[in-house]
């Protein structure tokens, strides 16, 4: 696409374009002039200070773009306008170029904006080209190096929960795990994540081999199903799970689901200490950062914890 002209196009736009406007929105030409400096001075000579500090309209933009974003309907200008920060006119004047481009679709009976076509695109091409596990280890990176943690990655596999990336921190927990080792469900944290979060068609069989084999012996944990549901409901409940010395005496750990942009579980990060070298509170420091790298991984793979509503 050859580059735009932004203060040629937008000039012209009453010219080629027929948008939309709510009456009580109507502005002047003059209001349409009135934006910010930068954005009149974007074709002059700013010098290499100007190139590293970017493009200040480009960032002004796409505050529209993130309230349509997180917005479950379509909106009308002045609303738009509002939750951006900006005037209704200064706003317009960006929507004509994000209409022109398809970013932007423009309902034309009601004149709401919602998103455009190419915004479908654009996400569409991420999600294609999004590698989850690749992003949960370069996070997971940082978050051991920060925090000396060890922390590794599971996803669910043929067998059950399955380790496939495994890091050590400093002071390495005697928890012997090896990469593609496979979870039990209720007396892991990864296998109780999995077993909370996964449809039940996909758990009923190897839950049932484990009950089995609990009644069996003297380790802890969930030995009825009445017992597994309070479990699991109290993993949903704190959107992770957490174990205390079930599957290794000493050993207290973490896991955080990660969601797609299908609300799926994709997998776990976990991390794991011993016992009194492990802050294993909820809303612990531990807890939090863990949560937080989740939650910024499952929007990296376009998941959003509020889906948008169908319009009426």
């Amino acid at each position: 696409m050859p580059p735009i002209n932004r203060n040629s196009a937008i000039r012209s736009s009453t010219d080629t374009l027929r948008v939309a406007v709510d009456p009580l929105e109507l502005h002047t030409a003059e209001d349409e002039d009135s934006v910010d400096a930068n954005d009149a001075n974007e074709g002059s000579d700013g010098g290499e200070e100007k190139l590293r500090s970017g493009i200040q309209s480009i960032e002004v933009g796409f505050k529209l773009l993130d309230v349509l974003t997180r917005e479950p309907r379509a909106m009308m200008l002045r609303d738009l306008a509002q939750r951006a920060g900006m005037s209704p006119a200064k706003a317009h004047r960006y929507l004509v170029s994000f209409l022109r481009l398809g970013v932007v679709a423009q309902d034309p009976l009601s004149g709401r904006y919602e998103l455009g076509g190419f915004a479908l695109q654009l996400g569409l091409a991420r999600l294609a080209r999004v590698d989850g596990v690749k992003l949960a280890r370069i996070a997971l990176a940082e978050l051991r190096d920060r925090l000396d943690l060890t922390v590794g990655i599971a996803v669910w596999g043929n067998q059950g929960p399955t380790m496939v990336h495994w890091m050590e921190s400093s002071h390495p927990a005697k928890a012997s795990l090896k990469l593609g080792d496979v979870m039990p469900l209720l007396s892991s944290a990864s296998g109780l994540l999995f077993a909370a979060y996964l449809p039940s068609s996909k758990t009923a069989a190897m839950l049932e081999r484990e009950l089995a084999d609990s009644r069996r012996s003297t380790h802890g944990g969930p030995r009825t199903r009445d017992e597994v549901d309070r479990v699991l409901n109290d993993v949903r409940q704190h959107g992770a799970a957490r174990v205390e010395g079930m599957l290794l005496a000493t050993i207290h750990a973490f896991s955080m689901p990660v969601f797609d942009a299908s609300g799926d579980l994709a997998l776990g990060l976990v991390a794991l200490g011993h016992e009194g070298a492990f802050d294993i509170r909820w809303g612990g420091e531990i807890d939090s950062a863990l949560r937080e790298c989740a939650e910024k991984l499952s929007y990296e793979l376009g998941y959003s914890a509020t889906p948008r509503e169908a319009p009426d």
